[in-house]
């Protein structure tokens, strides 16, 4: 384990700290990341334990079916609209953070772009990530 992920949103009214390490981290192409990020893909960590997130700030959340046909809850600040994380229905003890409300970005290392069949062209991403078209296989 290495030392705690925190982050949070821009103006600081919610907070997060994971004492884990990310299971998988990703960039993910499909329409809802590039919809919500305003961009051509959003950034993501992974971690389990959900539990053990400790979580500060009241975010306001939003539901949508994502192509697996279970529910995601995005979560974002109501005070400065960042997003910070979301869970998803199909795996609760998953707690996923947008990788720019990390406090250090740069311990952000893509392991895969997921959804690379919705890419488009002018969103270059680093071609020695491995592309799937859909989410990996488990």
């Amino acid at each position: 384990m290495s030392k705690p992920y925190t982050g949070g949103c821009a103006c600081g009214a919610i907070r997060y700290e994971i004492s884990s390490d990310p299971v998988f981290m990703n960039d993910c192409q499909c329409r809802h990341c590039q919809q919500r990020s305003g961009t051509g893909h959003g950034s993501y960590l992974a971690f389990t334990g959900r539990k053990d997130v400790k979580l500060q700030g009241e975010a306001k959340h939003w539901d949508l079916v994502g192509d697996s046909g279970k529910t995601k809850t995005h979560a974002f600040c109501p005070t400065c609209g960042s997003p910070v994380y979301l869970t998803v229905a199909i795996a609760p003890d998953v707690f996923i953070v947008t990788a720019a409300s990390l406090d250090d970005p740069g311990r952000f290392k893509p392991q895969a772009v997921t959804y690379g069949v919705r890419g488009h062209a002018w969103d270059h991403l680093d071609p020695a990530v491995p592309k799937f078209d859909r989410m990996p296989p488990g």
